[in-house]
């Protein structure tokens, strides 16, 4: 898979994560430049994980997302489609109950979570709408979920820049730092291809969660939606 399409084949999603596994967090670092680790502050606070919570996170991918939530002592589960993502995270953190699921199709019961959050992962879902119906099923009535993802740069003049960056740039970068820079082409024009900040909060309210907000981070490189379960 080399070319974006929101109509992605979970097989081959899943064998794109699988070969990018052992590099992915520093493959990430280096194509942010640093960006990723305060996004993902961001994330932690946004969920606000609590002692004796539940948090489910999908697209857990190696579990670097998960780790702050299992810190503030929430029971966290880290769950992706990719085997190898899994494994290796289960290398690093062998503690964690690292669990192989489709977010389209969750192996959770009902109202089994207080919080679910996904970060990077949701534009790489086959059925976007029905993986926020999935992630509301397996919440508790009052839980949250919080999605962080790319989305589109608010100001005209950065947008043009960071479209170049991502078009251009990136694909050389991804070449030096990564197992499968093919897998960045793809990446990079899926995230052209992604909603913007109001199109997903569309989406989080057709799918059943309420008050839905959401939070631009680096000028709107990247977006926190937030929604709650009634």
């Amino acid at each position: 898979m080399t070319r974006a399409s929101l109509d992605k084949q979970p097989n081959e999603v899943a064998a794109m994560f699988d070969k990018v596994a052992a590099r992915y967090d520093i493959t990430n670092d280096v194509l942010s430049l640093g960006q990723a680790r305060l996004w993902r502050r961001e994330v932690a606070r946004a969920v606000d994980a609590r002692p004796g919570e539940r948090v489910l996170d999908l697209a857990a991918g190696t579990g670097t997302s998960s780790v702050p939530f299992a810190t503030a002592g929430a029971y966290t589960v880290p769950c992706d489609f990719s085997l190898g993502m899994l494994r290796e995270g289960k290398k690093r953190e062998p503690w964690m109950p690292f669990t192989a699921g489709d977010a389209t199709r969750l192996p959770f019961a009902d109202d089994a979570f207080d919080a679910v959050t996904i970060s990077f992962g949701l534009r790489n879902v086959h059925d976007t709408d029905a993986a926020l119906r999935e992630m509301l099923r397996v919440t508790k009535s009052g839980g949250r979920v919080v999605i962080c993802e790319f989305s589109h740069p608010t100001w005209e003049p950065f947008r043009k820049v960071y479209t170049e960056y991502l078009m251009r740039a990136l694909p050389p970068v991804a070449e030096a730092v990564s197992s499968n820079p093919d897998a960045y082409v793809y990446l990079a024009e899926s995230i052209r291809a992604w909603p913007d900040q109001p199109g997903l909060a569309r989406r989080l309210q057709d799918a059943g969660w309420e008050k839905v907000a959401w939070r631009d981070l680096t000028g709107g490189i990247v977006a926190l939606h937030r929604g709650f379960a009634p």
